[in-house]
């Protein structure tokens, strides 16, 4: 078996265009899924948090 970490001394190669528009428009969809996710769901943290203090400010 050939030792990959040889093979970081090569200069780097072209990659051809079609594989860089599929990565890029592959990048695109995986951020507004991630948006949409965000945007309609819950913000844990700041449940939390609220909830949190409102306790605190009832038990004064």
């Amino acid at each position: 078996m050939e030792n990959p970490f040889k093979q970081l001394d090569k200069p780097l190669q072209e990659v051809p265009l079609e594989l860089k528009e599929k990565v890029m428009h592959d990048i695109a969809i995986a951020k507004l899924f991630m948006e949409l996710a965000e945007l309609f769901s819950y913000n844990i943290g700041h449940i939390i948090d609220s909830v949190t203090s409102r306790r605190k400010n009832d038990n004064k």
